[in-house]
């Protein structure tokens, strides 16, 4: 059995905050992608619903991705955002079939 993890992580951005919340998740691609443990690391926008954004991850195992939710570059986008999202869930994923 794999103990590779998925993360499917959904931000909401409140109205009027779209662009400061896009801009802000922008800038956690590069570095996360560059962590140890990181095998994929994608965002998306809702087509319907733009201040809707999900990160579609996969890592090597729960360590690493803790290691990430504790990174600098993660607080530093909770600091940014603060009050500035609707809703924030994360959702941890084994894969079944």
């Amino acid at each position: 059995m794999s103990s590779t993890l998925t993360i499917v992580a959904r931000i909401e951005a409140k109205i009027g905050k779209l662009d400061l919340v896009k801009s802000e998740v922008l800038k956690l691609i590069e570095p996360t992608q560059k962590e140890e443990g990181c095998i994929q690391y994608d965002l998306h926008q809702d087509n319907e619903k733009p201040e809707v954004f999900i990160f579609f991850e996969n890592w090597e195992n729960q360590e690493l991705w803790q290691t990430h939710m504790k990174s600098t570059h993660l607080k530093s986008f909770i600091e940014a955002t603060e009050g500035s999202l609707a809703e924030l869930t994360v959702n941890q994923m084994s894969k079944i079939g």
